[in-house]
């Protein structure tokens, strides 16, 4: 008897050892890809993208990308967990409103169609943009991702979100909610990426493990809309940025006004107003020059 403990004992301390590895950390993550839908490793077409041609006022549509399977990592691998995702259909439709109606505040912008998920395939790259661009006669499109990490121990409290731009790494504590929102805007018919707008959210744990389940659900709702909150604020910026840009390097954006448009009601466009701003500051300069100055009459 004696002897078969021996030999059984550190059987079952290995088997409880690695059960408790593997139940002692967790992160579950759920996320969306711009550059895994418009660039998908096993396509062999080569995208070359042209000078964009923006027709004012722009026709833009807004849809979030395909999701990826939801993973959970627990002790040292990592598992699919099929169906799973942090962020609902309803969810992305609310969401996708609060962008598209900072969209319609600009007189540049005739229209904008919210695109339901369903009509863009993983992978589907810009042939999927084409048919879209077909489908709702959008110019410009407004592609959303997100990435979200729920961490639930102190282990594995990192992790790397690859963008169009690079890395970010993602960081947190016990029961921390780390979520990323990225927008960005292209050009359908160039293939030119105009700008994007990211946004952050860190969510702090409170929860106990009596009710872990439910504040994590909560913290993951939060943290999508903050998130998606300042993004909408650093689309402003984004354009800004934009603006000055063409406005450096002029062939780098092609400017097309469509018939009767008038830059929004009868007033002048902000590439109009930026070049008569510069054209007044050009006459102010000759006008204050010393030497050039007109005498009052009389």
């Amino acid at each position: 008897m004696d002897r078969c403990l021996s030999r059984t004992l550190p059987l079952l301390l290995l088997a409880v050892s690695l059960l408790l590895a593997g139940c002692a950390g967790q992160q579950t993550r759920a996320r969306s890809s711009v550059v895994d839908y418009l660039y998908p490793t096993q396509s062999k077409v080569v995208v070359e993208p042209a000078t964009p041609v923006l027709n004012i006022p722009l026709k833009v549509g807004i849809a979030f990308v395909p999701d990826q399977s939801a993973q959970r990592r627990g002790g040292s691998l990592w598992a699919g967990i099929s169906g799973v995702t942090a962020l609902t259909e309803e969810k992305k439709s609310e969401l996708l409103d609060q962008v598209a109606a900072h969209f319609r505040k600009y007189e540049f912008v005739s229209d904008i169609e919210v695109i339901p998920s369903a009509y863009l395939t993983t992978g589907g790259g810009f042939a999927n943009l084409d048919q879209i661009r077909t489908m709702y006669g959008v110019d410009v499109i407004a592609l959303v991702s997100y990435d979200q990490v729920q961490f639930t121990d102190e282990g594995f409290l990192s992790l790397s979100y690859w963008t169009l731009v690079g890395a970010y790494v993602v960081s947190g504590e016990k029961n921390d909610t780390s979520t990323m929102m990225d927008t960005a805007v292209y050009d359908i018919a160039s293939r030119k990426m105009l700008f994007r707008a990211p946004g952050t959210n860190n969510v702090k744990g409170r929860s106990t493990p009596v009710n872990l389940s439910e504040e994590l659900r909560a913290d993951s709702l939060k943290s999508f809309e903050e998130a998606t909150g300042k993004m909408i604020a650093n689309l402003d910026t984004q354009l800004a940025a934009f603006k000055e840009k063409i406005k450096r390097e002029p062939e780098r954006v092609t400017i097309v006004h469509r018939p009767g448009y008038s830059g929004g009601g009868g007033a002048l466009g902000w590439f109009e107003l930026s070049l008569m701003l510069l054209l007044g500051l050009a006459a102010l300069q000759r006008v204050t020059r010393p030497g050039t100055a007109k005498r009052p009459i009389g």
